[in-house]
Order: structure tokens, then C-alpha cells, then sequence
């Protein structure tokens, strides 16, 4: 019953409610066989919205009685509602060659949309009815994901689904190790956030194409890994000579590293974005609109295919992934206890040569425990500095002098900037 109204209105509103849910669903299985003469059709628009009419009724009228009595009512009133639906499915697919059974159990389920406002849960049935309208209607765009999805990818997928779902909840959530570093629920949680970030990414840029270019890709693939873009357009560029472009893709996914990073901080700890906010923001401005100045440079015929990015969730890299997290905590601890802070800016600088997320998520979870914040600001913005400046040597390795140059000098700039508004406050 929906609260703060009177007995009756609820009963009237949740009435309404399953006449909704009824004729949203029913609308969409009406306009997906509209094509077929009436009569031919299992269940259409008023089919539908008479069963959750039904289903609302029934819940409604039984108010009065006990929890277990109401469902037990409604079970045995699904019985012949069911029996109808089989019965218009059997006679259905004796005159045709559609074995499909979607609709009968879409109708089936509205009959339970239809009694749960009854029961209390008006909003969860609401928004069941629509993610259920959304499903029917996206037919065509999930088969073409079944027939694009290649084994890796559906495999990458169940692999962190195994990981996240069922893994994580049974490891335990307390320190081991020295100095109780190692806490493995903890731990892995960082890693199925990382990961799950990178999956994100990653089907974003399957689902944007290699058509798109270089700009929609390098977004989406600074979510997966930013360093997987730049090493694949820096060797690209010594096929195609692009230049212009391939740096403002490399520029675009480098700085939507920085936006990564304050996404996954304000998910660790909130209490820090406010002061990461400023330095990788002027970061992210600074590369951004490098980007965009190359990108007006280009010429569009130059434009190469978009940069390769492989499935980001495998098991063996996610567990060196944990294994290096693991060994950055465990270092973190250690230099901090040996060498104090000097300890932690050395080890920022070392894993930012080649990762950002280890040291964000090793030292975030300690801000305003055992670290002070102003620390834990500081190396991390060291580890995006050095990470983003490594970048641009490997441009200038890898992809050549002429691309070097444009990539240096904004990746430098940013990196400096970063590190002078990340230490500002601290100095004047």
C-alpha cells in the first residue's frame, strides 16, 4: 500500500499503477507485432494490461487478509493465467514457424508486476515494468551483440562476474602479513573496481567502433588503459604518418586517465576529491585542449583506424594486477615505517613509471587514518605526473621524433602543472 494516502486512494492508485505497468509492456508487444492481423496475435496491448489489471485486482481485493493467505490466493490465480498463455503458445506454433515463447512470458510475469503494488512494492514494480519494456524492445541490438561478441570477450565477461559476485564475498576482511598489510577482501574489491572500470571502458569503445576514429576510441580506451593506447598509436604512427591525429588521440587518453582516477578516489574516499579535484583537473584542461588543437590541425583523409585495445578483464592479469597491488601496499607500509614520507614519493615515483591505479588505491584507503590526506594528495599526483610525462617518451621511442615533440611538450606542461597546484597549498 502506498503510504501517507488513505485506504481507499491506495487501493485506487495502486490499481492504477498495474493498469500502467500493463499498458507500457502491452504497448511494446502491441508495436513489435503490429504487423500481424488481429487475432493471430498470443497477447497484444490489451491482453497485457487486462492481466496486470487482473494481477492488481486480485492483490488489492485480498488486503484484508493474511501475507501468506494473499500470496498463496495469487499463486493459485496465476495458475489459469498461465494456462491460457501455454495454450495460445501451442495453438499458436501449430500454424506457423515462430517458436519463440517471449511474449507468453512477458504477459506472465506483468501478471506479477500487476499484484506486487498490492503488496507494497509499487516503485520496485514500476521500474521492473520498465528495465522489462527496455529488454523486449532492444531484440535486434542484443542479438547483434551475441553474433559481434567474440569467446574472449564472453569469456573475459563470466570470468569477473565470477570474480566479483561470487569471490569477493567469501574472502576474509581483516589485515594478514606484516604489519597487517595484506587485507584480501579489500584488496580484491580494488581490483574488481579497477577491472570493472576497464570492462566499461572497454565495450564503450567496442560499442562507439572502429569507425568513429581515433577521438571516440581514445576516450573510451583511457578508461581501459591509457598506456595500451598510446604504445598501440605510437607504433601506428610510423605506418601511417598521421601525426596530428595520432597525438591527439594519445593526448585525449592520458588526460581521461585523470578523470578515471578521480572517479575511482571518489568511490575509495570521497574526502579526497576536493583536493585532487584542482591539480589533475588543470592536468585534464591542459591535455584536453592540447588534443583539440592537434585535432584541428589533422587533415581527415589522414585519419588511422582506431587503436587496438585488447578485452581488459583476463584472470591471469588480474591476478598479477592483485599480486602488484599487493606489493605496492606491502611497500608503502614499509618505506613509510623506514623513511617516512620520502619513502612514499619514491615509491610513487617507481610505480608511476609504469601504473597509476596501484598507488591510488594502496594509499587512498589510509587518508586520514594512518596517512595524512595533504600525503596521499601529494604521491599521487607524483605518480600522475611521472606516469603521464613517461608517456611521452614512449611517443617519442616508439612513434618517432615528429610525434614525440607533440606529445612532450603538452604531457610535460601538464605534468608540471600538476605537481605545482597539487604542492600550492603546502608551500605558500
Amino acid at each position: 500500500m502506498i503510504a501517507n494516502t488513505s485506504p481507499l486512494l491506495a487501493h485506487f492508485l495502486n490499481i492504477a499503477i498495474a493498469l500502467a505497468i500493463g499498458l507500457l509492456v502491452g504497448s511494446e508487444r502491441g508495436w513489435r507485432e503490429r504487423g500481424r492481423s488481429e487475432g493471430t496475435r498470443v497477447a497484444g496491448i490489451r491482453t497485457f494490461t487486462l492481466i496486470a489489471l487482473f494481477g492488481g485486482l486480485l492483490s488489492t481485493s485480498t488486503s484484508g487478509l493474511a501475507e501468506f493467505q494473499r500470496w498463496l490466493i495469487s499463486m493459485l490465480a496465476f495458475l489459469p493465467v498461465a494456462a491460457l498463455l501455454i495454450a495460445g503458445y501451442l495453438r499458436s506454433s501449430r500454424h506457423g514457424d515462430d517458436l519463440g515463447i517471449t511474449t507468453e512470458v512477458a504477459a506472465m510475469l506483468i501478471f506479477w508486476l500487476g499484484t506486487l503494488p498490492g503488496f507494497g512494492l509499487a516503485l520496485p514494480a514500476a521500474a521492473s515494468a520498465v528495465v522489462l519494456a527496455l529488454v523486449l524492445h532492444l531484440k535486434e541490438k542484443l542479438h547483434y551483440w551475441l553474433n559481434v561478441l567474440n569467446r574472449a570477450e564472453l569469456l573475459g565477461t563470466l570470468q569477473f562476474l565470477l570474480v566479483s559476485v561470487v569471490l569477493l564475498p567469501l574472502l576474509p576482511n581483516e589485515g594478514f602479513g606484516p604489519w597487517k598489510a595484506f587485507n584480501p577482501y579489500q584488496l580484491w574489491w580494488m581490483v574488481v573496481l579497477i577491472s570493472g572500470l576497464s570492462l566499461v571502458g572497454y565495450f564503450a569503445m567496442r560499442l562507439a567502433g572502429s569507425r568513429k576514429g581515433v577521438v571516440a576510441t581514445s576516450l573510451t580506451g583511457g578508461i581501459v588503459s591509457s598506456t595500451a593506447v598510446t604504445l598501440s598509436l605510437s607504433r601506428l604512427n610510423r605506418e601511417i604518418r598521421g601525426s596530428h591525429v595520432i597525438a591527439a588521440g594519445i593526448l585525449l587518453a592520458c588526460a581521461t586517465m585523470f578523470a578515471r582516477m578521480l572517479l575511482v578516489v571518489t568511490v575509495i574516499d570521497k574526502s579526497l576529491l576536493p583536493h585532487l579535484a584542482a591539480p589533475l583537473g588543470v592536468g585534464m584542461i591542459v591535455l584536453y585542449g592540447a588534443a583539440w588543437l592537434w585535432w584541428r590541425k589533422s587533415e581527415k583523409s589522414a585519419q588511422p583506424a582506431a587503436p587496438q585495445v585488447q578485452n581488459p578483464f583476463q584472470l591471469l592479469p588480474a591476478l598479477q594486477f592483485a599480486g602488484l597491488l599487493a606489493l605496492v601496499m606491502l611497500g608503502a607500509e614499509a618505506l613509510q615505517r623506514w623513511l617516512g614520507d620520502t619513502g612514499l614519493y619514491a615509491l610513487s615515483i617507481f610505480t608511476g613509471l609504469a601504473d597509476v591505479d596501484a598507488i591510488v588505491l594502496s594509499l587512498a584507503p589510509k587518508s586520514g587514518s594512518t596517512l595524512d590526506p595533504s600525503l596521499v594528495v601529494v604521491c599521487i599526483c607524483l605518480a600522475a605526473a611521472t606516469n603521464t610525462m613517461m608517456k611521452g617518451i614512449y611517443c617519442r621511442i616508439i612513434g618517432g621524433a615528429e610525434l614525440g615533440r607533440k606529445v612532450l611538450w603538452p604531457v610535460s606542461i601538464g605534468g608540471a602543472l600538476i605537481m605545482a597546484t597539487a604542492l600550492a597549498p603546502y608551500l605558500l
